[in-house]
């Protein structure tokens, strides 16, 4: 495979290509070319900060309204092996990783740990061939998108999981109320409150009415031991 047919899928033109191939090269591959290659450890090492500092960045600026408990859960989400496996996998990084015979045989395309380091090391490789806001633009073309599901599926998490709980006692009557609205038109703050047969069982605040329900569900759910 062609680095250029890489490099379109990245949307990144590297100035300097061994960047990209060292970025590439498993160390199995290495250790089997017997000195004549470099592998990609070095690289995924600077990657996996460089990759930690925008995240954190991006959320500490897009995200006022999470707390530091929220901000930390939410980065490791992102940066965990499951999340940059599915973002290289979504690259194809696998058909273009140098690996030894072996690695190949026994399913190392599809590794989750490689294609994960291997992501890391593209990110670092960006960042040293045109630096940090190259580096920037290629990690939230990424991130960005996966902090908007991560967004929606914690949302219908919490309201489910407390509606199933209640369920369980057909004679319970859940609600959520609208008790607070302030803020000007474009940056407006909701108040709600759910309650459980008339009594609040847990109170949060959000940018819009879904978000602030989502977060009184989940402080129910906290309240309650869930």
């Amino acid at each position: 495979m062609l680095l250029s047919e890489l490099e379109a899928k990245l949307e990144y033109q590297f100035k300097d290509r061994q960047y990209l191939a060292t970025a590439l090269t498993h160390s199995s591959y290495a250790n089997e070319s017997k000195g004549r290659a470099v592998c990609n450890e070095r690289l995924e090492f600077l990657g996996d900060s460089v990759l930690g500092f925008v995240v954190a960045d991006y959320l500490y600026k897009h995200h006022p309204e999470m707390p530091e408990g929220d901000l930390t859960k939410t980065r490791a989400a992102l940066v965990c092996e499951k999340a940059l496996c599915k973002f290289s996998t979504q690259l194809g990084v696998g058909e273009f990783l140098l690996l030894s015979n072996g690695e190949k045989h026994s399913g190392g395309r599809t590794r989750p740990s490689i294609l994960a380091d291997a992501f890391e090391a593209i990110i670092a490789a960006i960042y040293l061939d045109s630096g940090i806001e190259s580096a920037r633009k290629f990690i939230l073309r990424f991130i960005v998108p996966a902090i908007q599901s991560q967004k929606q599926n914690a949302f219908k998490d919490y309201k489910t999981m407390l509606q199933e709980i209640i369920q369980q006692n057909p004679e319970e009557q859940l609600s959520y109320v609208l008790v607070g609205e302030s803020g000007p038109d474009h940056k407006k703050h909701f108040t709600v409150e759910v309650r459980l047969n008339n009594n609040v069982i847990g109170r949060g605040g959000g940018r819009s009415k879904k978000e602030a329900e989502q977060q009184s569900a989940r402080e129910a759910l906290e309240l309650m031991g869930y």
